[in-house]
């Protein structure tokens, strides 16, 4: 093991700097901690205020207006529209300039100023009905009057929507519990999953601390409102920043809501209560991950201050791990390693834990499924916590019959064989979205690996029926949560995913779970960790 990696994954487990002494000895020693449950980077951006909001807003009909004021007549406003993503980058002074060039005033902060940038652009591109990002065009004879005006007949929606007059400034939306709404546009039909609300309206709950409550499972975040297209129905608003609040789905259905880790995480538990801290990962190559640039570990075990960390997709080959386990530093030293010996540098798991288990076992106990460092389960004194990474059944669903046939009964009768002397808690990726509302596009996946009726079929039938609760959809029966986003087409910046990654439990202890989330925001693979709070 090179030093690059012992110094990459020393910085990945250095809990040094927690604000409290880490936890040790055994679960039922545990001493109850006060964590920082949520970084920096999740605290909603500052409001903008409502007054500037009209003001912009109305030079920026007055400069859309204005024949003189084209893009096409303006170098630099023409290099911006020939790529829309140089406005992220550019700096105040910057923006301040294109946006006193197209006469629009320059004020505001940097986000309002992005904004502005971004909605000028937008209406003034010609006839096209494109934003900077969705690229879908319509009639090029409609003027942007026209065209603002197709795009506030969401006015018709039920319970009347707010007058909005900027239609692709920023805005605040609060998905609907109702129906999808459909809105006629020039005879071609679209879905609004949003509605959209006042600006004003929202600053004020912000500001008197009444967020939306998880039981009347509403979510709200800032969103960079683009055009609904009329050609594809599948292209949704996209948030830059927090492109998992919101809610994409290709059919998505009444109450449905998108998960916001900011509103719907629940609140920390008191100093008098003990619990522990679970998260799990699919980190798709560890070694990859430490070496990413701009990640960082640290900050996430910081933030969230968990007890014992579930790996899979590990990547690693057994002569690496006693290098990795050396590196293991004060607060983490218990961990242990599941690695393929078939396939090198394939699959695996782990589990690191700041607590020391009673007892660790690796695999099912079955030669015919453990030779591909699949499981790792870790005896505690209240619980078994399983670390697992279900097969895939692969392209042509070429592993689909051993994966329904051999590989899921048998795990089901594992865990029911521990289960006869204590809870068990199983974690992982599971390489299957249970139900539509787990998976952005049900319909076109319907053969796909991890969405096959007999996949499905299996996880009821294997887990769910036996006793097992998911802990994650018991608390948020209504919620759009995705925890893996494929590499390809940006499945990831327009939330398009598939919620693979589960805590089950042992329906004995189903009521003792306080939390079970997913943190969205944090990068560095293909799918994104999720969390477990329980009560001891």
């Amino acid at each position: 093991m090179n030093q690059a990696l012992q110094l990459g994954f020393r910085t990945f487990i250095n809990l040094s700097s927690f604000p409290v002494d880490p936890r040790k000895l055994g679960i039922g020693r545990l001493t109850p901690l006060r964590g920082k449950v949520m970084g920096s980077k999740r605290r909603s951006f500052s409001n903008s205020s409502s007054i500037a909001d009209q003001n912009i807003d109305k030079k920026l009909r007055e400069a859309i207006d204005n024949d003189n004021n084209t893009i096409s007549d303006n170098p630099l406003l023409q290099d911006i529209k020939d790529d829309p993503s140089k406005i992220e980058a550019m700096t105040i002074q910057q923006l301040r300039t294109a946006l006193r060039t197209a006469g629009i005033p320059p004020e505001g902060l940097k986000r309002e100023l992005v904004s502005a940038l971004q909605s000028y652009l937008a209406k003034e591109i010609d006839g096209a009905g494109e934003s900077s990002l969705l690229a879908d065009k319509q009639d090029p004879s409609s003027n942007s009057d026209k065209r603002i005006s197709m795009m506030m007949e969401t006015k018709s929606v039920e319970d009347q929507v707010q007058d909005a007059n900027s239609f692709s400034k920023v805005s605040k939306v609060q998905q609907s519990r109702r129906t999808v709404k459909q809105l006629q546009i020039k005879g071609k039909t679209v879905d609004v999953n949003a509605k959209m609300v006042a600006t004003e309206q929202k600053k004020s709950a912000c500001a008197s601390g009444r967020m939306t409550s998880l039981t009347k499972k509403k979510a709200s975040s800032d969103v960079d409102s683009k055009y609904v297209s009329a050609k594809n129905r599948d292209t949704l608003p996209v948030n830059l920043s927090e492109p998992w609040t919101i809610l994409a789905h290709k059919k998505p259905q009444k109450g449905w809501i998108a998960y916001n880790p900011r509103t719907m995480r629940r609140s920390l538990l008191t100093e008098n209560t003990k619990f522990v801290k679970i998260l799990s990962w699919n980190v798709n190559g560890l070694r990859a991950l430490l070496k990413l640039e701009g990640f960082s570990a640290m900050e996430l075990a910081k933030q969230e201050n968990f007890d014992v960390l579930c790996l899979q997709e590990t990547k690693l080959q057994e002569k690496d791990v006693e290098s990795i386990k050396q590196s293991l530093i004060e607060g983490y030293e218990n961990s242990f390693w599941a690695c393929s010996n078939t396939r090198l540098g394939y699959s695996g798991t782990a589990i690191i834990s700041r607590i020391k288990p009673l007892s660790v076992r690796y695999g099912l106990g079955m030669s015919d499924h453990d030779s591909e460092g699949r499981v790792v389960t870790a005896e505690f004194d209240s619980f078994y916590l399983l670390s697992v990474y279900v097969p895939n059944s692969g392209d042509g669903l070429r592993r689909l019959t051993y994966r329904i046939t051999e590989w899921d009964p048998s795990l089901s009768n594992y865990i029911k064989e521990l289960e006869k002397s204590k809870a068990v808690i199983l974690t992982g990726d599971f390489n299957c979205a249970h139900e539509e509302i787990d998976i952005y596009n049900p319909a076109g996946n319907r053969r796909s690996a991890g969405f096959t009726i007999e996949e499905r079929q299996s996880f009821s039938t294997n887990f769910l029926s036996r006793g097992f609760v998911d802990t994650f959809r018991k608390q948020n029966p209504d919620v759009v949560g995705y925890t893996y986003w494929g590499y390809r087409h940006g499945a990831r910046k327009g939330n398009k995913g598939w919620r693979l990654d589960y805590f089950l439990v042992s329906d004995a202890i189903a009521d003792d779970v306080h939390d079970s989330f997913i943190l969205p925001d944090v990068i560095g693979s293909d799918h994104c960790p999720i969390g477990l709070v329980l009560k001891l």
